[in-house]
């Protein structure tokens, strides 16, 4: 057998142990980049759990059904409550209503509507009183309804805002509009909402597989 010499060697053995490496190479990241995947497929699946199927299917005696879809009932019946007693009370509505400081915002339109009222229309369905009444009388009744308006104003909106309540009911309004959306108006809303946290958590169960993947691999290689 022809001896090989040192400059033919040298390439064999550098081909021999890249080869060797590369085989090595693709035998440990196929099976993490496989958990990667997987960890990644699964919270993808389970999202979409969340909204499919939107209609019930039975699948050997079993019903299958998006999350949302299967309690849209009691998701509406939950944020009626939400909606009605803490995010949006009367008794919150009423004090922003019945603040003495809206009417001080509306002061300069009050006062001009007044003040034309009493120069143009008073005299015009009484001709005799602008005989009577100068820019001295027009100020004092202007002052006068002012100031009985600022006391009448509270009573007034808070009367109002109790009539409303019982006509208006937050709860079962909000509970008539959530569990009239369709399902694709629902889950189109709560994509909006969380979107963002969805992809996080895809990243989140692929960084969770590539883990799991790793780990594997290190216990692989120690039992060798």
């Amino acid at each position: 057998m022809a001896k090989l010499g040192k400059k033919e060697i040298l390439p064999k053995i550098h081909f021999l142990c890249t080869q060797h490496f590369t085989m090595h190479w693709i035998n440990y990241a196929i099976p993490v980049l496989l958990s990667t995947f997987t960890g990644w497929v699964t919270t993808w699946i389970a999202i979409k759990m969340l909204f499919h199927p939107r209609r019930p299917i039975r699948f050997m005696g079993i019903t299958i059904q998006g999350i949302f879809p299967k309690n849209q009932q009691q998701i509406a019946e939950k944020l009626g409550q939400v909606v009605g007693k803490e995010l949006l009370s009367f008794n919150d509505i009423e004090q922003k209503v019945t603040n003495p400081d809206n009417l001080q915002k509306l002061r300069p339109e009050i006062e001009a509507h007044i003040d034309g009222f009493l120069r143009t229309r008073l005299t015009e369905q009484f001709p005799i009183m602008s005989m009577f009444v100068g820019d001295k009388t027009i100020n004092q009744l202007k002052t006068a309804f002012m100031g009985e308006l600022e006391s009448l104003f509270p009573v007034l909106m808070k009367n109002y805002m109790g009539k409303l309540q019982e006509d208006l009911d937050l709860e079962k309004i909000v509970k008539e509009k959530v569990a009239g959306f369709s399902s694709e108006k629902l889950e189109d809303i709560l994509q909006q909402i969380t979107r963002k946290e969805f992809q996080f958590l895809e990243f989140i169960g692929a960084f969770f597989g590539f883990l799991i993947g790793v780990i594997q691999l290190l216990i692989g290689i120690w039992v060798k």
